[in-house]
């Protein structure tokens, strides 16, 4: 093409035809300079021809080259002359495209007022003309729009729109693709209040945003749109990652990343970078998030685009400070600032444009009609011209007599000057001798007090290390009486806590020989009367079976109460030395309820135990099995006859519980307040069982000792 447009130099449609084509290689080849070359050459030649559709074509597509390559200010300035010449030639269809594709750009910018209003003019015009397809990107523009403001539930109104008529050229048409992922990104953004206007509810949120996102990558992986696939990679890590799906996140985000980095389109890539920047600045992976940011700020700032910059400035602020280097943080965040007030700056500076172009129209409308003016009295301006030119010559002769005169003053002038310089010298000679005097006396005065100042620094220097010195000495005074004070302090509770200790011991111990020095004697008594009516021999058979009844049970009370007494008194001697070691609480439990079993028939109560076998717990053989017989002697105790006594065990992190559960009377708040209070005395208080068994009111009390 470039050697045909040498050897072809006839200025005519066939030379504009060869330019087109060298210009769209040129974009092709992404080489800006000599698109932009040929680009001029097309339209001078076309607006010189009257050639108006190669013109507008070239505005057109040199408008779509800069909006692909993020160059928004470009792009809109050769979409708005490629609708000015399209509107000349009646050409309603590249008109409604040219406002489509601003609406897009306006969208990025963003713009919205002004992305709506170009729209709408895309809208009406493909209303007339009767073309569902392209009115269908307008309502997916309409949408984006919506999603931005924040009015999701009307978004998904114009995207459901768009659909219908997408639909129509098949499931796998680009049209369908970038419906789904604007409507799988209405569900992922909406709130609560737009999910309700939406029909559906936070709980479906998640999966409706995945489903179509999935749906909208399918289509873009059939077409090999990498643009649109980089898109979902990004949106489908942002669903995993919300759902707590770190790993599946990570490779979402990792694979847009990989994709956009190739594409014309920065903007997408750069909201990759951030999209994965922001999932490690959650997972506190500072160091790769900064990476990110970093490498997003940059990419926005290269291609101008200020919203992405100032979302990655503050992420930046954002790591630093959890890093605690605030300098960096509030260096960052600063910038975040400035760039916000960019963006409304710039939204200022347009509409202060839109003014100044009003008013410099204004102003050359009026320059128009004053230079027709003037073309009415142009003669009577040469009239007076010539007029002025004879009044100029006369002037010119007064001033030529005038001018020997006027040297004659300048020369006098100049003399008196001389004079005045003279005597102006030897002025600044005497004030320069008087400064070097007084310079002197100056600088030995600053000597005198440099030395006065010296000696004072050393005086000053030695009472501070004496000082010093001093504190110091007085410091470490306080320290020593300091530690020594809290060290008594501290004996002193230790010996307070062993004194409360022994109080409370003695009190258990006296309680105790009470509840020993009562109870031993009524089954003794009762042992010493019985073996005297066997020797007797003079006793009938019900009535001994009905003593040895009545002498048996108080043996047996007596029996447990021996048994907790002696454990109480080694636990007091030696104190408990617990052999831990692996057991199956299975076997440890089956041996106590068979101990007790006969215990539990007499009152026709089930003893039943549900812990499996080879249930494994750390533990002491004995202490485990007398706090299960103390317990399970209690529940006997207090279950009517008839009940159900059962025991379960259930595992929890860290230890084994193991629960006694029974039908009996059970405790009141008071008594469970009573048992719980600190310092509880409980040796020898009990209550009588349901068939008025007695107890030793030993057992509760050392199964507390045993289980602390």
């Amino acid at each position: 093409m470039l050697l045909q447009n040498q050897t072809y130099n006839q200025p005519d449609s066939i030379k504009v035809k060869i330019l087109t084509e060298i210009y769209r290689q040129y974009m092709r080849m992404k080489d800006v300079e000599r698109t932009e070359d040929y680009v001029d050459r097309t339209i001078q030649l076309a607006q010189k021809l009257k050639l108006k559709k190669f013109s507008a074509l070239a505005y057109y597509r040199r408008g779509l080259f800069y909006h692909g390559r993020t160059d928004y200010v470009r792009a809109e300035e050769n979409y708005l002359k490629a609708v000015a010449e399209y509107n000349q030639i009646r050409n309603l269809d590249m008109v409604a495209g040219t406002y489509l594709n601003l609406g897009a750009l306006y969208s990025i910018i963003p713009d919205y007022a002004k992305a709506l209003e170009v729209n709408q003019k895309a809208i009406a015009i493909y209303e007339k003309m009767g073309n569902e397809q392209d009115m269908a990107s307008c309502y997916t523009n309409i949408s984006s729009i919506y999603q931005d403001l924040g009015k999701i539930s009307q978004s998904l109104i114009y995207l459901k729109m768009a659909l219908k008529v997408f639909l129509k050229e098949g499931e796998n048409s680009r049209g369908v693709g970038v419906v789904y992922n604007l409507m799988g990104s209405a569900y992922l953004n909406a709130s609560s209040d737009e999910l309700i206007k939406m029909g559906t509810n936070v709980q479906q949120r998640l999966k409706l945003a995945l489903e179509n996102f999935e749906r909208s990558l399918k289509t873009a992986e059939m077409l090999k749109d990498n643009e649109l696939i980089s898109t979902n990679k990004k949106s489908i890590g942002n669903v995993y990652n919300e759902l707590g799906e770190n790993d599946l996140a990570l490779k979402s985000y990792q694979k847009a990343i990989q994709i956009s980095k190739t594409s014309d389109d920065k903007s997408i890539y750069a909201e990759c970078l951030y999209a994965l920047g922001n999932f490690y600045e959650k997972q506190k992976d500072y160091e790769n998030a900064l990476v990110l940011y970093a490498n997003c700020f940059d990419m926005a700032k290269r291609a101008n685009l200020l919203e992405i910059k100032k979302k990655s400035v503050l992420g930046l602020s954002d790591v630093y400070e959890e890093l605690k280097n605030y300098d960096k943080a509030l260096a960052f965040y600063k910038e975040y600032i400035l760039i916000k007030d960019q963006i409304f700056n710039a939204d200022k500076e347009k509409e202060i444009t839109r003014r100044q172009m009003q008013i410099d129209f204004g102003f050359k409308e009026k320059d128009y009609q004053f230079k027709q003016k003037i073309t009415n009295i142009e003669l009577q301006k040469q009239v007076l011209l010539a007029k002025q030119q004879q009044q100029a010559l006369f002037l010119k002769q007064q001033q030529l007599a005038l001018s020997d005169n006027e040297k004659a003053l300048q020369r006098l002038a100049f003399l008196k000057k001389q004079v005045d310089l003279e005597i102006e010298r030897e002025v600044q000679n005497g004030k320069f001798e008087r400064a070097k005097l007084r310079a002197k006396y100056e600088t030995s005065l600053r000597d005198r007090q440099i030395n006065k100042q010296e000696q004072q620094i050393k005086f000053d220097w030695r009472v501070k290390i004496f000082l010093s010195v001093a504190i110091t000495l007085v410091l470490l005074t306080a320290i020593i009486i300091f530690f020594n004070q809290r060290k008594t302090t501290r004996l002193n509770k230790i010996i307070s806590t062993q004194k409360r200790k022994l109080e409370h011991l003695s009190r258990v111990k006296d309680r105790i020989f009470s509840v020993v020095s009562h109870d031993m004697r009524t089954p003794v008594n009762s042992l010493i009367s019985f073996i005297q009516l066997l020797e007797g021999g003079a006793i009938e058979q019900e009535k001994l079976t009905r003593y040895a009844a009545s002498l048996r049970n108080n043996l047996t009370y007596t029996s447990t109460m021996m048994e907790n007494l002696l454990n109480w008194a080694a636990s007091q001697m030696q104190g408990f030395n617990p052999y831990l070691e692996s057991l199956d609480i299975h076997n440890v439990v089956l041996e106590v309820v068979k101990s007790l079993k006969d215990q539990a028939e007499q009152k026709n109560i089930t003893l039943e135990s549900s812990i499996a076998a080879d249930t494994i717990c750390k533990a002491d053989a004995n202490m485990l099995s007398l706090i299960m017989r103390n317990l399970i002697s209690n529940s006997i105790k207090f279950t009517p006859k008839g009940g159900q006594i059962s025991i379960e065990s259930s595992e929890m992190p860290g230890y084994l519980a193991i629960k006694i559960i029974d039908t009996g009377i059970g405790l009141t708040a008071e008594q469970i307040n009573h048992f719980n209070k600190p310092g509880f005395l409980g040796a020898g208080v009990s209550t009588l069982g349901t068939d008025k068994e007695k107890g030793t009111g030993l057992g509760l009390m050392l199964a507390e000792l045993l289980l602390v």
